[in-house]
Order: C-alpha cells, then structure tokens, then sequence
C-alpha cells in the first residue's frame, strides 16, 4: 500500500517518543501490506475498528495511540486523516 500523510505520525512521534517504535513498525507493515477489502485489515489487526466510508481506526502502541486512516483498496492507498493519544481520540467526535 501506499501511505500518504506519513508526515502527519511524524510529527506526532516527534512530541510522543515513545511511540516511535509502534509507529514505524507499523507504517513497515502497511508499505508491505496489500488490503483488497477490509477483512484483510481485520485479519491482521483485530482490534481495527472498521468505519463507513472506507475509514480505519487502528490502536497502536498496546493501545496508548490511535490512527485514523481512509483506504482507498482499488488504488491501493492509505491515507493518514489523524493522529493521537487515546485520551485525545476520546475527546474527538469521528
């Protein structure tokens, strides 16, 4: 896949260093992935909330970091919409 935004997980591991290594393993993992229909997203995340509209949340880091994706599966794009800490995600409406 490709992943687009990976500037925004950037920015963010450049306030949150602990999340560094979550990050990174799994932006590896997602440039070497290939995702045709959501399933194949569960199948190797299985706490990825899937949403309408192609959208993703995926909890990173045993849970302390949430990603909020869109999954383009025909051009085989992931787009990064939004990055934080779980209590921030809490806060947010999606």
């Amino acid at each position: 896949m490709t992943l687009v935004g990976a500037d925004k997980i950037d920015q963010f591991v450049r306030c949150q260093r602990r999340a560094l290594a979550s990050f990174q393993a799994w932006k590896a993992e997602v440039t070497n992935a290939v995702w045709t229909k959501p399933l194949d997203i569960k199948n190797r995340y299985r706490s990825a909330d899937i949403r309408p509209g192609n959208h993703v949340i995926f909890d990173i880091g045993g849970n302390k970091y949430r990603l909020f994706v869109n999954v383009s599966y025909q051009l085989k794009i992931v787009r990064v919409i939004w990055v934080g800490t779980h209590a921030e995600y809490d806060r947010k409406k999606f």
